[in-house]
């Protein structure tokens, strides 16, 4: 019933699909998924994604003989899963070793221009940008490539930039057991850029600042950091 509503364009926080039209929507900070995401292997995933792609080329009139296009289901298939979207799969997330602070560094970490490629979820078109994450030891620390690690994780599946921001800084607090995290994101949209508005100046920026991070000195002084 859900499902057909939501065909019909309703049930949508009380819009329709074309009252939302490109505007961003997500009523979620987890990535909404069914129940039975994984009940089909990586395999067989890639085997029925080949086979609905394949109809998907064919209706717009793609001659899947010729010799370019042949292989396309099974490349996009394979993309799909085991590349853009990986990050759906909580077996692909980073594992994160802790270490103790012995250099007694005690204030912020910056990590900056961590570059991501991501998949806007209304579109699945890209979304590409750099994240800036900082957090202030609670007396233990984590490998910097793991910092970046745990934003290609989130970034590799549909997102919303909103979420995207939010999922990283909230994981970042659960490992490393500190509020005393930041996270700044920006990003360009290639669903604004390349269709619809078709604006390839803009770009949208977001933000998440936790614990010692939400005060306006320690803004301007993270700010200072992704300036130098």
């Amino acid at each position: 019933m859900k499902n057909e509503k939501l065909l019909n364009g309703h049930d949508l926080n009380g819009f329709t699909v074309e009252d939302i039209g490109d505007d961003h929507l997500f009523t979620n900070l987890k990535t909404p998924m069914k129940p039975d995401a994984f009940k089909l292997s990586d395999s067989e995933k890639k085997e029925r994604i080949s086979i609905l792609f394949e109809e998907i080329m064919d209706v717009l009139g793609l001659d899947l003989t010729d010799d370019s296009l042949r292989g396309t289901p099974q490349r996009v298939a394979k993309m799909y899963v085991e590349e853009i979207f990986s990050g759906l799969n909580p077996k692909n997330k980073p594992k994160v070793a802790l270490f103790d602070n012995k250099y007694q560094y005690n204030q912020m970490l910056v990590e900056k221009n961590i570059t991501f490629y991501s998949n806007c979820e209304h579109h699945f078109v890209p979304i590409i940008g750099k994240a800036h994450v900082a957090y202030i030891s609670s007396g233990k620390v984590i490998g910097l490539s793991k910092l970046n690690r745990i934003v290609q994780y989130f970034a590799k599946r549909p997102q919303v930039q909103e979420r995207l921001t939010n999922q990283i800084a909230h994981e970042l607090q659960s490992v490393l057991n500190t509020q005393d995290v930041a996270v700044i994101i920006d990003a360009k949209h290639l669903c604004v850029s390349s269709r619809g508005v078709k604006d390839d100046n803009s770009s949208t920026v977001t933000a998440y600042y936790g614990g010692a991070f939400n005060t306006s000195e320690k803004i301007a002084e993270l700010y200072n950091y992704i300036n130098i």
